[in-house]
């Protein structure tokens, strides 16, 4: 596998900000918002007790806790651990039924439309990829213990109870959006709203999706970073209003736009959050051929609403006449004359059922799996430099020096009719006219 990009530092330490579960304000560092302490509220004696032990077993845990939205309310650890009735995993703990994972089926007792709109999500269903291309990769070739600190990690695994309150080492600690818990439900909200703080603000930073939606196969956060949408926020994000209750684009911020913003955010026509990131995706950019979503002029609408708070009509609608452009581009040159060829080497027997067991099928792999989408992506997310460099470049470089010479070394003939194409005429030289203008730029351009 390529790797081909880097996060500045200033993301990284984001990132270990996220992982402690520090909640930033307003550009701020947590340490200006005063903790609560256990005497000012009005909690549980089940939570004091609590309280009382862990203060000094897991003093940071309590400490992130004292600092949250929870804990404002009176929320204590034993109102979101108190275990339900049919949770198998639930143990007993000084006299108390616990459960140590707060699946989502926990988190609904108080955030119930969150939680119904995150069930119909993508997010919710990402441990689906077992079974994949990309498992196959993992589990197969390069080995299960990888795909358990890799894989899993973002898209979630099968959590397996032990009993006494232990889980199975293969599939604990997983923090996946898409787990599979052991009382059925699945997703983690505390992919996104890091325990204990469980913190809105961080939710609504970029850094948070970066956790999983970067590196070659998706880099939406380093297109993001490359882009002006992320070049304001980082410039800009003390000005993000990032702990408002309502984050209504035009009305709580308007420095600048986050993944939320676009993704999930509310705007002054639509103001409810939505825990379903996908309503707003007109095309789906992960396969080979990139295809409609099935709700794909609703979801436009949708994600133009947003566009239209910073952005005049005409630059939204020539915006998305580009995109459809590069799409279309990417799919008629490459996506779908790949495609076709694999399928005919396959049906002449000249490559077998086996997944990655041929340097062809790595080529093909890498054309739609890695630069493919970066070139797509980066149209989607208005990262030029992903669009190009680490996109259509390595597409073409990688479909005429690689995959197409070695689908005509495996069955001559093969690639006759896409290469006979308008789009390929240039492979058989470029005209004396053409030719010529390259060599006059030139000169004139460097004085030679």
């Amino acid at each position: 596998m390529k790797s081909r990009f880097t996060l500045f530092a200033g993301f990284i330490f984001c990132l270990c900000l996220a992982a402690a579960g520090q909640e930033a304000t307003a550009g701020k560092p947590a340490a200006t918002k005063k903790p609560v302490t256990a005497a000012k509220l009005k909690i549980s004696a089940e939570g004091t007790a609590c309280l009382d032990c862990h203060t000094g077993t897991t003093p940071v845990l309590v400490q992130q806790w004292q600092t949250s939205k929870h804990a404002e309310q009176g929320i204590d650890c034993y109102t979101c651990h108190k275990a339900n009735a049919d949770d198998p995993a639930a143990f007993d703990h000084y006299g108390q039924k616990i459960a140590v994972i707060v699946t989502p089926k926990y988190c609904a007792r108080c955030h119930s439309a969150e939680v119904a709109q995150y069930e119909q999500s993508r997010h919710s269903k990402a441990t689906q990829f077992i079974g994949s291309l990309d498992n196959v990769l993992g589990e197969v070739v390069e080995g299960v213990p990888a795909v358990q600190s890799e894989c899993r990690q973002c898209h979630g695994s099968e959590v397996k109870y032990l009993g006494e309150g232990k889980f199975s080492s293969t599939t604990w600690p997983n923090s996946g959006v898409g787990r599979v818990n052991p009382d059925g439900s699945t997703g983690s909200c505390s992919a996104c709203h890091g325990r204990h703080s469980f913190s809105v603000a961080q939710a609504r930073q970029p850094e948070t999706c970066g956790k999983c939606h970067m590196g070659p196969d998706h880099p939406q956060i380093e297109i993001y970073n490359e882009s002006m949408h992320g070049v304001i926020y980082n410039a800009s994000v003390d000005k993000m209003n990032l702990n408002s209750k309502s984050w209504i684009v035009g009305k709580d911020y308007s420095a600048a736009p986050t993944c939320v913003t676009c993704h999930m955010g509310g705007t002054p026509n639509h103001p409810a959050t939505t825990h379903d990131a996908g309503t707003h995706l007109s095309w789906t950019l992960r396969p080979a051929v990139s295809i409609r979503q099935p709700n794909w002029e609703q979801n436009r609408a949708a994600m133009q609403d947003v566009c239209l708070n910073c952005h005049a009509t005409g630059l939204v609608e020539n915006f998305y006449k580009q995109y459809d452009d590069t799409v279309n581009l990417y799919n008629s040159k490459y996506g779908e004359p790949a495609t076709k060829i694999m399928k005919k080497l396959a049906e002449a027997h000249k490559i077998t059922p086996t997944p990655f067991d041929t340097q062809i099928k790595w080529d093909y792999f890498e054309l739609w799996h890695h630069e493919g989408r970066s070139a797509r992506m980066g149209t989607a997310m208005m990262g030029p430099d992903f669009t190009q460099w680490h996109g259509f470049y390595e597409v073409a470089k990688d479909y005429y020096m690689h995959f197409i010479p070695d689908a005509e070394q495996l069955m001559p003939g093969v690639t006759k009719d896409v290469m006979d194409s308008p789009d390929n005429l240039w492979m058989k030289g470029l005209t004396k006219e053409q030719i010529h203008q390259q060599i006059e730029y030139y000169k004139k351009r460097y004085n030679q």
